[in-house]
């Protein structure tokens, strides 16, 4: 596994988007850029994509005990996204994202009975990636379900992956839409 940097952001929220005040909800994402090894003309198709699924499961290990310490209160929501470089392909985004991220990511924030909510997508230099966040026992919480657009300025090259992993201590602000009945 090549890294060539990891970055933590850490956002803190003291008001909805409308100056109300509101407990403090504190989103961290940790995020590494690491060397794509299936990018450009030798990784146009290969099958077995297992050496990326590695990569994120020991990258979870890593960096999301750092993420979740970060909070100071108890992890209640989760999400996860990776960008691609332009030489990679949109499926090297999801073979991070999805086989062996999932458990040192439950293992970080105490549980999870919930799906880990997901994005990736193939971009350039700089590109933002918005990370979606859901409660990490109750899928349905929908005071829970919520973005953190983060980015890496000099990232990811063509031939690099961004793997980020998100965890709040909290909901959006000032929620008001609870549970309501789906009208659908």
């Amino acid at each position: 596994m090549n890294i060539r940097k990891t970055v933590i952001i850490k956002e803190v929220i003291e008001t909805d988007g409308h100056g109300k005040a509101c407990d403090p909800i504190t989103r961290v994402v940790a995020m590494a850029v690491v060397q794509n090894p299936f990018a450009g003309p030798a990784g146009e198709f290969v099958e077995d994509l297992s050496p990326l699924f590695d990569i994120s499961g020991a990258l979870g290990e890593r960096l999301m005990d750092s993420a979740v310490a970060e909070l100071g209160g108890a992890p209640i929501s989760y999400g996860k996204a990776a960008i691609v470089g332009s030489a990679g392909d949109l499926e090297h985004g999801g073979a991070m994202i999805h086989p062996k991220l999932g458990k040192p990511m439950r293992a970080a924030v105490g549980g999870g009975k919930a799906l880990i909510p997901s994005n990736a997508k193939v971009a350039a230099v700089g590109a933002p990636i918005d990370l979606p966040l859901g409660h990490k026992d109750e899928a349905w919480s929908f005071d829970h379900f919520d973005t953190i657009t983060v980015m890496i300025g000099d990232a990811p090259r063509a031939d690099e992956i961004i793997l980020c992993m998100g965890v709040a201590d909290g909901g959006r602000p000032v929620p008001r839409v609870g549970s309501a009945p789906i009208l659908d």
